[in-house]
């Protein structure tokens, strides 16, 4: 759910506001919100370890990085990674105001 809403809201923002580059790029660099945000929520356990936490995110960020490889340039595939890597640092940056550390419980 995570994914697709953060897909969603990105994609949206980037085509109306932003300047139009391609739909499959868009949403491709969309998609790496989406993920990012997905997957912040996914590993927000505080019973996993810190090393489960950062394979299971770096995964998601090799899988990026291919898809982006595969179907597009190097020129976007960077600029995704870096966009996953904000929204997840942002994800637990804003969990750590909580007292629970985390913005699932």
């Amino acid at each position: 759910m995570y994914f697709v809403v953060g897909t969603l809201i990105s994609f949206f923002l980037r085509r109306f506001m932003g300047e139009p580059v391609g739909f499959w790029v868009e949403l491709y660099v969309a998609s790496a919100f989406g993920i990012g945000w997905g997957l912040a929520y996914f590993v927000d356990h505080p019973d996993w370890a810190l090393p489960k936490k950062m394979v299971i995110s770096f995964i998601g960020i090799v899988a990026l990085v291919i898809v982006g490889l595969i179907f597009f340039d190097f020129e976007t595939a960077v600029p995704s990674i870096i966009k996953f890597s904000t929204v997840f640092v942002a994800y637990y940056m804003i969990a750590s105001f909580r007292e629970s550390k985390s913005l699932r419980y």
